[in-house]
């Protein structure tokens, strides 16, 4: 029989508690950002909380990966560089990072800690993934927007580089790291962790003479990314990593999505970390955030994209049968409850009551029949979600000639000698009491895979019992932590970059990252869109979806304009040939 490939499982955490819970419902790793350049500036830890994660994680053999993935300033760079080496001093697995600058900080100073190239870097070309692996760089984040073939390309061409790919959650409508829109705007960059999400907002899409063709819709606004049906594929593709969005969500999502992903990859690989998940709750994406679901364009273009509100929808019900005098009837199989939240073309209401099929809103309500309608709050799901999950590591037990040795699932081991007291008067009765008092695991971080008793036990008080098996497996636990080791990089080193020339899109926006591109041979013709302003228009946008596959117009020739909700116009590019969209300024 084949073996399973060893897959890692990466879970967003906004803190520590986030972290922890992750960890317990069976992620391989986490990512989380520290006090300054992630690119979700509302979510920074401080290094004690990080160090704290750092400690929990590795007892289970997960890895912790920090965010330095924001473009930094001459002046930010110096600090960007302690955090960085700060971070490897507590023991943190990798730093995932955008800025070429700081890459090239670490090269220079040969700060060996492993550094993962954040998918803000726009990771969608076979040359520019091989670039870095030439570089030497442990992993490399993938655009979300490639196909199974295309990841399947670049892991022929670099079969020795992990790669990390997105498999659930929010997505960006632009390709990472090239999306100006916000910076534009309102001066919030997204590549400084500011983003404003003006892909959330109301537009208009015009014809350039002015027709309106779709009115106050969200038509930039995304359906959230759902990969779990191309799992199997991802795996003999080349992914390594599989990535789960939302470092901004909340412990019940994360504790949700997480649980479910872990028993999904389970069918097709095998964990890189260690411990057995113990849930209080049925793990179901739908029941989490979400705005509809997508597989993007991992195998064709689909409808990816939800015009209608960029709101949670939550799990489909049903359709609606009847909705009259204060209640509504819905044509659903599933239990609803009072104060869940219900979902209809962009409006919700909680439940007041229900009452056989008649379900009774806190408001009033008109809704037509045959009207879909979707829970996006599930009570009694929460509840569940709020009881704590536990992970524990499998321990093997022996006790012969006076020897007991404790051998956990990594294949760590302590062995304790039994003081040699009074016999027992009935061997059989200590055996069965050492056994039942042993097995009781409780809140520690292991669980009896097997006790086996090969000679006679002395007597031993229940207390003693109980004092032996909380030591043993501090001592255990204490070995384990021991035992871990860090992965160390080879040296980093430069090399040719695969272009000659780069201009703002390349976001270069310190001195020391336009160095990094000199000295691999490429000039620096503009310097990022953040620092300046190009005198000429530009793209603020760059995606795959398109409006005009939307409103079923691929074959049109006419341009079209977005306008904003204050009448602002933006042309749109259509790449028809590469089947992108792109955003221009006026």
């Amino acid at each position: 029989m084949t073996e399973l490939k060893r897959t890692e499982l990466l879970s967003p955490t906004k803190d520590k508690e986030t972290a922890f819970a992750a960890i317990d419902c069976g992620a391989d790793a986490v990512y989380i950002g520290a006090g300054a350049f992630g690119a979700r500036k509302n979510a920074p830890n401080s290094l004690e909380d990080i160090q704290e994660v750092v400690n929990y994680a590795h007892k289970f053999r997960v890895k912790v990966f920090v965010t330095v993935n924001t473009i930094l300033t001459d002046s930010e760079l110096e600090e960007a560089v302690r955090l960085v080496k700060d971070l490897d001093k507590i023991g943190v697995d990798a730093v995932i990072i955008q800025d070429m600058g700081l890459l090239k900080r670490i090269i220079d100073e040969e700060i060996r800690i492993p550094v993962h190239i954040s998918t803000q870097c726009d990771n969608r070309d076979i040359e520019k993934v091989s670039f870095f692996n030439k570089v030497g760089v442990s992993r490399v984040v993938l655009a979300r927007e490639l196909s199974l073939d295309k990841i399947k390309e670049i892991h022929a061409a670099n079969p020795n580089l992990e790669l990390e790919a997105f498999i659930h959650g929010a997505l960006c409508v632009s390709y990472s790291g090239q999306c100006y829109l916000s910076q534009y705007i309102g001066g919030r960059s997204a590549n400084r962790g500011e983003c404003a999400q003006p892909c959330r907002k109301k537009y208009s899409v015009l014809t350039s003479e002015g027709e309106v063709l779709a009115k106050d819709i969200h038509a930039l606004s995304l359906r959230d990314f759902n990969a779990s049906k191309h799992l199997q594929q991802m795996i003999e593709n080349g992914v390594y990593s599989f990535k789960i969005e939302g470092r901004l969500k909340e412990v019940g999502y994360v504790k949700n999505i997480t649980a479910y992903y872990r028993q999904e990859l389970d069918k097709y690989s095998q964990k890189s970390s260690s411990g057995k998940v113990f849930l209080p709750f049925a793990p179901n994406p739908e029941k989490s955030f979400n705005r509809g679901f997508t597989d993007y364009f991992l195998e064709k273009r689909g409808e990816c994209f939800n015009f209608t509100s960029p709101k949670s929808q939550g799990e489909y019900l049903g359709k609606v049968k009847e909705c009259k005098d204060g209640y509504i009837k819905i044509e659903t199989s599933k239990e609803l409850h009072p104060q869940d939240g219900l979902f209809y073309e962009g409006n919700g209401f909680l439940i007041n009551k229900v009452i056989g099929k008649k379900v009774y809103p806190n408001r009033p309500v008109k809704i037509k029949a045959g009207t879909k309608i979707f829970r996006n709050s599930d009570v009694v799901f929460e509840k569940e979600l709020n009881l704590p999950s536990k992970r524990q590591i499998g321990v093997n037990i022996t006790f012969e000639n006076g020897i007991l040795r404790l051998i956990d699932e990594d294949s760590n081991s302590i062995e304790v000698r039994l003081a040699q007291g009074e016999k027992a008067k009935n061997p059989e009765k200590m055996q069965e009491t050492f056994i039942k008092q042993f097995s009781k695991t409780g809140e520690s971080d292991f669980y009896i895979l097997d006790i086996k008793i090969e000679s006679e036990l002395p007597f031993m008080p229940v207390s003693e019992i109980n004092d032996l098996r909380r030591n043993a497996f501090k001592e255990l636990l204490d070995v384990r932590l021991k035992n871990y080791k860090r992965e160390i990089p080879p040296k980093l080193s430069y090399v040719k970059y695969y272009k000659d020339t780069v201009d703002y899109r390349a976001n270069v926006h310190n001195k020391t990252a336009k160095e990094f591109y000199e000295q691999c041979g490429c000039r620096v013709d503009e310097m990022s869109l953040e620092t300046k302003l190009p005198q000429r228009p530009v793209e603020l946008m760059r995606t795959k979806h398109c409006i005009k596959y939307a409103l079923n117009m691929c074959k049109s020739p006419q341009k079209l304009v977005l306008k904003d909700e204050y009448g602002k116009i933006y042309p749109l590019l259509f790449d028809c040939r590469n089947c992108e969209m792109a955003i221009l300024n006026l």
